[in-house]
């Protein structure tokens, strides 16, 4: 009934794993796969040769290997236990719908402490090659045998295995901790949300791109390189551009975010537009300093107290003094130099583009660079940029926008992801203009929103970018059914 695959490179513990399996009713067979041909032979199972574990030689060697009705994947070569019946759970879900993946929630063992580890429900925009299905899989194996590799893959085996499983069938989470085993990754989570954008990785990315793209065009949602134009001359405004930053209770950065904007060298006229959303931590009379004595800086409280991060950026670029394009700058950090400005309006008006986006250094609070170090996002291009979009976690800093195009728009009322959904939003029709010189320093430190983030908190967040993502797959799905 099941065919077990488990990686293996000698560790103790994988013995164990293999007797749960063979004291199982439902598992037939079950196949090591190794890398190395000097491991010791374990009764119970079959060594597989494969040059590694991602590529698509491997998963096409698994799909053959099969004579099951399903398939039961290991991801890491880890401990495992299980909870009671979980194999017999795993196999009647898939058999009593035909569901193409199941996979469930965990229990991480993670420094010695045992804590559960919920994931979330896998959706039409989960396009995240980093998706957390925890490290079991169970494949319906019909479906699996439809499979067919268009392209050789080193490291998207799995990812493209996982896509086309989302294609030809349900993708479905049991809400039920079903296993046990070690959390192996204990960085914290500000720190592996830049994985996908760490130029170590960038053969990793080329692959995953080349992925996500030929799954896009099969259900519909691929978008060509063709662009609405827009005449950024059309409008008049006051001041060509305003940086904007909302705030909230960031006394001891607040200044620095200020006198990195007053600094600027432009041959333009420019203001500064603080959103000032109800701190009460001294923030609010420190941005009165200011703003006492330059009259660039506007310094907004909103009426409204419902407001997150979109939200205050919807005051900021509706406020009559808004300039024609309107720039990002959080309250934590700042930019690189004084030519900031000129460069992000330069690039406006020679690209003539809806949107910038930036690229920028990781730094301590001392300025000091830390890893990954620029963050350039040069996955990002004129043809594929806008599709590759909706597998990456963001889009990069320091984002502008052109006034008018982001007025119709509107931002998202929230405090995560809003950027990212108004970047995917104008993707859609417009081209995005980038800068790949770090003109932006991201300053990390403890008191970062996502620095150290609770499993809780991750999936919360995960989840809401992945319905951003969910709703834009449906849009351009959407638009190229009716493009004519």
């Amino acid at each position: 009934m099941i065919t077990a695959f488990l990686p293996y490179g000698g560790s103790d513990y994988t013995k164990n794993t293999i007797d749960l399996l063979k004291k199982s009713n439902v598992v037939s067979k079950t196949y090591l796969l190794v890398t190395d041909d000097n491991i010791d032979k374990i009764d119970g199972c079959e060594f597989l040769k494969v040059e590694d574990l991602t590529s698509t030689k491997t998963i096409n060697l698994i799909i053959e290997k099969s004579v099951s009705e399903n398939i039961l994947l290991f991801t890491k070569d880890n401990k495992y236990e299980f909870s009671q019946f979980a194999l017999e759970r795993f196999d009647k879900v898939i058999a009593s719908t035909g569901a193409a993946l199941v996979y469930s929630n965990y229990n991480a063992i993670k420094e010695g402490t045992l804590s559960p580890h919920p994931v979330i429900d896998y959706q039409i925009g989960s396009l995240r090659d980093d998706f957390d299905f925890g490290s079991v899989l169970f494949f319906n194996s019909k479906i699996l045998k439809s499979y067919k590799n268009e392209n050789e893959y080193t490291f998207a085996g799995i990812y493209n295995l996982r896509l086309h499983a989302s294609r030809n069938g349900e993708i479905l989470r049991i809400p039920e901790f079903l296993y046990t085993t070690i959390e192996t990754d204990t960085r914290k989570s500000g720190t592996k949300q830049f994985d996908y954008v760490n130029p170590k990785n960038r053969e990793v990315q080329i692959e995953m791109e080349k992925a996500v793209t030929e799954h896009l065009k099969k259900i519909n949602a691929f978008l060509k390189p063709s662009f609405k134009e827009i005449n950024i001359n059309e409008k008049t405004f006051e001041y060509e551009a305003s940086v904007v930053i909302p705030v909230k209770n960031r006394v001891n950065t607040i200044g620095d975010a200020i006198e990195s904007v007053v600094s600027q060298k432009t041959d333009f006229k420019f203001n500064l537009i603080i959103v000032d959303n109800y701190s009460n931590d001294g923030t609010t009379e420190k941005i009165k300093s200011y703003a006492d004595k330059d009259p660039r800086i506007i310094h907004v409280i909103p009426e409204r107290k419902d407001l997150g991060i979109g939200g205050c950026w919807n005051e900021a670029v509706h406020n009559d003094m808004c300039g024609k394009f309107a720039a990002q700058l959080d309250s934590d950090d700042i930019y690189s130099d004084e030519n900031t400005l000129q460069t992000i309006v330069d690039t406006f008006k020679k690209e003539k583009c809806a949107m910038v986006i930036g690229s920028y250094r990781m730094t301590n609070f001392k300025l000091e660079e830390i890893p990954p170090g620029i963050i350039d996002h040069k996955e990002w291009t004129p043809d594929n940029g806008r599709n590759n979009a909706l597998r990456i976690n963001g889009l990069g800093a320091p984002r502008a926008f052109y006034t008018p195009i982001i007025r119709e728009y509107k931002i998202p009322n929230v405090s995560y992801g809003e950027d990212y959904a108004l970047g995917l939003m104008i993707s859609r029709d417009y081209q995005i203009g980038r800068i790949y010189n770090p003109i932006y320093m991201c300053r990390r430190w403890e008191g970062n929103s996502d620095a150290a983030l609770e499993i809780d908190k991750q999936n919360t967040y995960n989840l809401y970018k992945d319905r951003i993502r969910t709703i834009e797959v449906l849009a351009r799905q959407w638009k190229n059914k009716n493009e004519n």
